[in-house]
């Protein structure tokens, strides 16, 4: 579908989610009479909940719904109510569809039916039906270039590739084309579950968020995903789960922790600073470790900055963490002292971080940095303008562990085929040691993984908050605020691949410019970094 797809055919426009408004001569198409495409196209919310319950259709008129609140209770400001639509079959694992609405045993006629609704909608039901079939319409040429788009889909459609189709449903909606945008959700309901194939699941979430976009509700499913979180204690369970048959959050902290331990040699009062504290599981390796430094432990003081998700799994504040780690302190006979911070790490003053005289500094930014927003998104531009903070401290090491992925500037469309590139990898690795009939498999995935990929694709602006960037850019980052490198070290690396023999032989590791890469086959997950 071309630009001709988009002329104004009313006085009548649909914008879409985070769409500029567009110069007189941009055209929209009007809204379309729901009578004339199918009624499954125009259901503007997917809903995760009906993809756990079974491959029959409720009665159209049902007016079953699910409420998406923080207690459980119907709310009007931030959450809301989505109808229950039953469109991703657990029991269709196999890529067949449960239903093709649009697409019948006659593709040429169903073909012919579609372009004789688009017509009606356009030219109302007193205009004279056109051959679907001719290369050219003398009296309306612009339907004739409608009706060669409308073929591309049905033959991409005929050919039942569940990425193919994904990736045109993307680029229709990515280019406001509206009619084929809906005509391909309604077949890509019939194809993805959540329980099937891992790129039926990673189509689930996929689809729920391009239906978001194109029902400009891209924060609000954002939000009613958070909003119906599991109670912190079941959250907790599956970010274990996750950590345990997944290295990626291993490799983070062994790395790290591995720089920051050669960092500190030698060192009597050494202050952490840790950006993401989250449960703290981080730190107990490392405290273990200098317990039994020859010489004696020195004095370990940890900052921890603390987000509001944290603090929801743990089922408490800061002081949870504070605890742990100094029960551990005691029992090692380690002197130790931790400062909590409850609040947003891209706040962090100079002031907050009470760092004294004569301690050896190593400042720890897990997974916490593409959270931070920049220059594209406005001013202030946090992103750089923590990283010059740190650098105020002249601290011993910094350490940097990231997602490798490009979808902080990125246009929709190209952020789109990273986003199913980059978490296609994932779900096909956690395909390799969670199996798929696990009880809690599909918890870990909505919970864990689903809410960033409806916010990577949904959202726009500020409420895109899901930014990575490859470390390419962070490394113009950290040069820009006075930084070098600081290459980790072979035991470092030794100790990453004594780990990665505990998992599947398809994960990768590689050393490039000092920095580590775990991967999963070709595609590049994580990197770990450190910098002085």
């Amino acid at each position: 579908m071309q630009e001709a797809s988009r002329k104004k055919v009313s006085d009548q426009s649909h914008r879409f989610y985070g769409q500029p408004q567009q110069e007189p001569g941009s055209y929209y198409w009007p809204p379309i009479n729901q009578n004339h495409l199918p009624s499954e196209a125009f259901n503007p919310y997917c809903n995760l909940e009906s993809s756990l319950g079974t491959s029959s259709y409720p009665p159209q008129n049902s007016s079953s719904t699910v409420s998406f609140t923080s207690n459980g209770s119907p709310s009007h400001q931030e959450c809301h109510s989505y109808p229950l639509e039953p469109y991703y079959s657990p029991d269709n694992n196999r890529g067949s569809p449960v239903s093709r609405s649009c697409l019948t045993d006659d593709a040429d006629d169903d073909l012919r039916h579609k372009i004789r609704e688009l017509e009606i909608a356009i030219l109302g039901p007193d205009s004279e039906m056109f051959d679907v079939y001719s290369v050219s319409n003398p009296v309306n040429p612009v339907l004739s270039e409608l009706e060669a788009g409308w073929k591309d889909v049905a033959e991409i459609i005929s050919r039942r590739d569940l990425k193919e189709m994904l990736c045109a449903c993307a680029r229709a909606i990515g280019e406001n084309d509206m009619l084929a945008g809906e005509w391909l959700i309604s077949e890509l309901r019939g194809m993805v579950s959540v329980s099937g194939e891992p790129i039926q699941r990673l189509g689930a979430y996929l689809l729920e968020a391009l239906v978001a976009r194109t029902a400009s509700s891209g924060s609000t499913i954002y939000k009613a995903l958070r909003c119906k979180e599991p109670i912190g204690s079941e959250l907790l369970s599956y970010m274990n789960i996750l950590y345990e048959v997944c290295p990626y959050f291993k490799f983070g902290y062994l790395s790290a922790n591995g720089a920051i331990a050669e960092a500190i040699k030698g060192e009597n009062r050494v202050h952490i600073i840790d950006f993401q504290i989250g449960q703290g599981n981080q730190w107990m390796t490392l405290m273990q470790a200098l317990a039994n430094r020859p010489g004696g432990p020195p004095k370990i003081t940890i900052t921890g900055i603390d987000d509001s998700t944290s603090a929801f799994s743990r089922g408490g504040g800061v002081e949870i963490v504070a605890k742990r780690l100094s029960n551990l302190a005691e029992s090692l006979m380690v002197p130790f002292e931790f400062h909590g911070i409850a609040g947003s790490a891209s706040e962090i003053q100079l002031e907050d971080l009470k760092v004294q005289p004569g301690e050896a500094i190593a400042v720890n930014f897990a997974l916490v940095l593409h959270h931070m927003t920049d220059e594209s998104v406005g001013s202030p531009n946090h992103r750089d303008r923590i990283l010059r903070l740190v650098k105020s401290l002249s601290p011993k090491v910094v350490t940097v562990v990231e997602q490798e992925s490009n979808n902080n500037t990125a246009p929709f469309f190209p952020r789109f085929l990273q986003t199913l590139n980059y978490y296609t990898a994932i779900f096909e690795s956690i395909d390799m040691t969670l199996p798929r009939e696990h009880k809690e498999r599909i918890n870990v995935e909505q919970h864990c993984l689903a809410r960033d990929i409806v916010n990577i694709v949904a959202c726009e602006g500020a409420e895109r908050v899901e930014r990575h960037e490859l470390l390419g850019k962070w490394r113009s980052r950290f040069l820009m605020a006075g930084f070098e490198p600081h290459p980790l070290s072979p035991f470092v690396n030794a100790t990453i691949e004594a780990l990665l023999k505990n998992y599947c032989d398809k994960y990768t590791l590689e050393e490039r410019d000092g920095a580590l890469y775990l991967g999963w086959l070709n595609q590049n997950l994580v990197t770990s970094s450190a910098w002085i």
